[in-house]
């Protein structure tokens, strides 16, 4: 079951899911991007997980000075100068919507997990045993982020 609903996800549709989100949440639109997803040392992981007849998870990457950008058009505030736990809680809730918009394209059964939110100047984030699925470059007015589709083996 896993390959036939993975193959529902395709970039299109995720690209048009995470434009919905922002132009909704953020008043801000998505494009696709051309940088493509490199390590740094300046990045914040945000991730939720679905489980049911598909695994997986979702995340939305990005670097901490637009992560802040992005809290203050979702909170309507000034931009946080540093990252805060206001800040972790954004980009969680983005990847929650993402995540749950997914979900309801996906099929009935599906579960979504609280975000998870990772951060710091040298980390790594793994799902162990996970695969790549998708990997979308993306860019908005606040610049160039990553949303990433990891699938896992159905039990």
């Amino acid at each position: 079951m896993t390959s036939e609903v993975s193959l529902l996800v395709q970039p299109d549709d995720l690209a048009q899911i995470v434009d919905s989100v922002f132009e909704t949440m953020l008043n801000l639109r998505v494009e696709p991007g051309t940088v493509l997803w490199f390590a740094s040392d300046d990045r914040v992981t945000a991730a939720v997980h679905l489980s049911g007849p598909w695994n997986g998870s979702v995340l939305i990457e990005c670097d901490t000075t637009q992560a802040c950008r992005l809290a203050g058009r979702f909170l309507s505030i000034e931009p946080p100068k540093t990252l805060d736990n206001d800040v972790r809680d954004v980009l969680g809730e983005l990847a929650n919507m993402i995540g749950g918009n997914l979900k309801s394209m996906l099929c009935q059964g599906m579960h979504l997990s609280m975000p998870m939110v990772i951060d710091g100047s040298d980390y790594s984030f793994r799902v162990c045993g996970a695969v790549l699925h998708e990997r979308l470059p993306l860019n908005s007015h606040e610049g160039p982020f990553w949303v990433t589709i990891l699938s896992l083996p159905s039990e």
